[in-house]
């Protein structure tokens, strides 16, 4: 996997070691990468493409490394880029019969080549084919090693400009924080009580979640299940499977039940899983001859479905603070800054659709109350640096594989932006290399949200039809809301 024969040059400007996380990163069974697909309403001009490249992603300084391994160790060494080896144009015909399938395959596709070590871990595929969705198509493949997601996708939209005005940067929206309010000395006593009692209750939560997370690396795992893998399931080619769904629908279930869109695409994606396990555990009961008992159609009653999820614990880096660091070839507050968080999700079939909702909202806002993310990353980091990369490598396989899926969702730009001139119709970023058969990201965009589910396709054969559950799944709550008048006049039109 790492180019064991690679040496600085004499064009190399700088040797940086590996940081911890990016060792663990680089480590045999834990060998990540990660997948930008970015639509675009235009067909792509390659030489636009790389011309941009060249004034902003490669100035950026580990974009511009190459990674050199000498004896035992691992460093970043700076050394001159040519874009032409890492911007691949194949040549493609326009009148293909099936261009969404092409792009599956081709996407799976370059999955199952390895890096190439002696430049640079990244690349860009530009793919001049008209989908459903998209003039063109543009595949980024960047090495985990590099950064974390959310920086990497961060980046990537630092070299964007709003379509309205070709100087300006996105506009990505920030979580918004309570001001400060004043208090009379009466309500001091009770602010007093409250703050005690959360505290209690974050240290309690945040104790129960270690256990859990403990547990789950010494023995407690998931249920068998059809979403679940098996081991070398991190080596398997995985097939990334993309829609849209509509922001603006998310929103109008969201204000009608006060809630948050995290909220309700946890709840849609679990009402999606509850519907297609159901769907899968029928299945199978057809295929054991028939349903001899209720309980063979349906799910176990007290499965255990786990998703992990890797939380960014790094200061938000605003889109100008990363345009900036570009221009001045610093990589600035850079690296993997992650932590994990062990999501329980409950797969039933519910009577009312609103309660996929209120049950995702619970545990959510259970979780929101815990410092386990914290916790695990400084676990973590003090394993990298106590026993090194290869032991903290084999807990994070060991927590992940002992879980069913991945789970991410990232917020994107207000209004239309384009990458070096080209407008993009959606972005869809995923992840390939750990040990899970199912991972799921979601991608706002203006007034969509794209959401990419990559699988492993020997256990979870029919992709398209998950999509399909979590399309359907969406337009069930929203029609439920709609029907019972949950919904202002004003919230109506959102």
């Amino acid at each position: 996997m790492v180019n064991n024969g690679g040496k600085a040059s004499s064009g190399d400007i700088y040797e940086e070691p590996l940081s911890p996380a990016a060792l663990l990163f680089q480590a045999p069974n834990f060998n990540c990468h990660i997948i930008a697909i970015m639509g675009c309403k235009t067909s792509i001009n390659p030489s636009v493409i790389k011309e941009g490249l060249q004034h902003t992603l490669i100035k950026h300084p580990r974009f511009s490394s190459k990674l050199v391994v000498q004896g035992r160790k691992k460093k970043w060494t700076r050394t001159t880029v040519n874009v032409e080896n890492h911007v691949i144009v194949p040549e493609l015909d326009p009148k293909m019969e099936n261009p969404d399938q092409f792009i599956e395959d081709y996407i799976s596709y370059i999955t199952t080549n390895p890096m190439d070590y002696s430049k640079p871990l990244w690349e860009v595929h530009l793919l001049n084919v008209k989908t459903s969705d998209a003039e063109a198509v543009a595949v980024f493949r960047i090495h985990h090693s590099i950064g974390d997601g959310a920086s990497l996708i961060s980046l990537l939209l630092a070299c964007t400009r709003k379509t309205s005005d070709p100087e300006a940067l996105p506009t990505i929206p920030v979580q918004k924080r309570g001001g400060s309010s004043t208090a009379t000395a009466g309500w001091f006593c009770w602010w007093l009580l409250l703050a005690i009692w959360t505290a209690i209750r974050l240290i309690w939560n945040t104790i129960a979640d270690l256990v859990t997370f403990l547990a789950t690396v010494l023995f407690l795992k998931d249920t068998e299940n059809p979403l679940k893998g098996g081991p070398g399931v991190e080596l398997v080619p995985k097939r990334f499977v993309y829609r849209t769904i509509g922001l603006d629908d998310i929103k109008l279930v969201k204000n009608a039940m006060n809630m948050t869109i995290n909220d309700v695409i946890l709840g849609l994606t679990q009402a999606a899983l509850s519907r297609y396990l159901h769907r899968r555990y029928g299945d199978k009961a057809m295929q054991n001859g028939g349903a001899k008992r209720e309980s063979n159609n349906t799910p176990p009653k007290n499965l255990r479905l786990r998703a992990a999820i890797l939380v960014n614990l790094r200061p938000t880096t605003g889109i100008q603070a990363l345009a900036d660091m570009m221009a001045k070839e610093s990589k600035g507050g850079w690296g993997n800054w992650i932590g994990y968080i062990l999501l329980p999700f409950t797969i039933a079939l519910q009577n009312d659709p609103l309660d996929y909702i209120r049950v995702a909202k619970a545990t959510i806002d259970r979780r929101k109350h815990s410092l386990e993310a914290f916790c695990t990353f400084s676990t973590a980091k003090f394993v990298l640096y106590t026993f090194g990369a290869k032991v903290a490598a084999a807990i994070a396989h060991r927590v992940l594989s002992n879980t069913t899926m991945a789970f991410s969702n990232v917020v994107g730009p207000l209004e239309e932006i384009s990458f070096y001139g080209h407008p993009m119709a959606y972005l869809a970023p995923s992840v390939y290399g750990h040990p899970h058969a199912l991972t799921i990201h979601f991608q706002s965009y203006v007034n969509k949200v794209t959401f990419c589910v990559a699988v492993d396709p020997n256990v979870i054969p029919d992709p398209h039809l998950l999509c399909k559950d979590i399309e359907e799944s969406l337009k069930v709550i929203k029609d439920c809301v709609v029907e019972r008048g949950l919904i202002e006049d004003d919230a109506a039109q959102v």
